[in-house]
């Protein structure tokens, strides 16, 4: 074999050796997110779903296989809760869009002097702890809080509202705590679109409305369809807001589960709740998922 073939190999070889180091330098540097995953995400609902099939019979008996909690958590009660926590949530987000994509415009195609500073108050909210936030609002809606100081002062009200623990509260306040996870992602859907885009659309005689209509809303779908989720997968299983302003009246799922879990407590039908509520909100996601792509093949034309 000549020298030349040999140096080709030798080179080859190392080549191929320096690929496969590169390889595991990188499974090694990605290790200890996959163990992360695997302890906080996969471990929990594997437990979570095993202890929603085994039950107890007796002290010292051994664990055996039963659907009878799934039995006890699939009845009108526990289904019209997590029907109730659909609605919030579906509720608050279509609520949060609607606001959200005239801020995310004008933020993204319309601000110039004033942006950066429009950015810093949207960015202002995340600084805060969120328990705070929400406790803040238990001193507005109040019978002598803020609000129905300033609309008895203005003439509005002849007597207090009574808006704390209420439905009304707890919309308010999850309107208002989630709206800047809509706003977000919208606002960066909207900056990134080539601005050359509106100009070939006007060029071709097209309105205003249709440029909207069939170049920037489609473009910015993607980002509508985030900010939808980001707000829409944990008002769901929300507890704070309902727990401190709705008055504990009324309960929702994240409510529910932390009365399973830590005041009854009863860790298997806490468990059974989980899962069914959990596929409940896969299948809503899905839903929702596929309406977004109607609505994108609607806006197309």
């Amino acid at each position: 074999m000549s020298a030349s073939v040999l140096k080709f190999l030798e080179k080859a070889r190392t080549y191929f050796a320096f690929i496969e180091l590169r390889k595991m330098g990188t499974f090694f540097f990605a290790l200890p997110a996959i163990m992360w995953q695997v302890l906080f995400l996969y471990v929990p609902i594997a437990a979570i779903i095993t202890m929603s099939v085994i039950n107890k019979v007796a002290p010292g008996a051994w664990y055996s296989l039963t659907w009878q909690h799934y039995h006890e958590i699939l009845n009108p009660l526990f289904l019209n809760i997590m029907w109730r926590s659909l609605l919030l949530a579906l509720c608050t987000s279509m609520l949060c869009m609607t606001f959200a994509y005239p801020v995310a415009y004008f933020l993204a195609l319309r601000a110039t002097t004033w942006k950066n500073t429009l950015l810093l108050l949207l960015f202002l909210p995340f600084w805060t702890n969120f328990l705070i936030q929400v406790y803040a609002w238990f001193f507005i809606l109040e019978r002598n809080g803020f609000l129905n100081r300033v609309l008895l002062k203005v003439g509005l009200i002849t007597e207090p509202l009574q808006i704390m623990n209420t439905p009304s509260a707890i919309y308010i306040v999850m309107f208002f705590c989630y709206l800047p996870f809509m706003i977000m992602p919208i606002y960066t859907s909207l900056e990134k679109i080539n601005r050359r885009l509106f100009e070939a659309s006007y060029d071709l005689g097209a309105t205003p409305w249709q440029t909207f209509k069939r170049v920037i809303f489609p473009l910015s779908m993607s980002g509508v369809k985030t900010g939808f989720f980001l707000v829409f997968i944990p008002t769901f299983g929300e507890y704070v807001i309902p727990a401190m302003l709705g008055g504990g009246k009324t309960f929702y799922v994240g409510s529910l589960l932390s009365y399973f879990f830590i005041d009854s407590p009863n860790m298997h039908l806490g468990s059974s709740f989980t899962v069914v509520s959990g596929f409940v909100l896969i299948v809503a996601v899905v839903f929702i998922t596929i309406m977004f792509k109607w609505l994108m093949r609607l806006a197309r034309g």
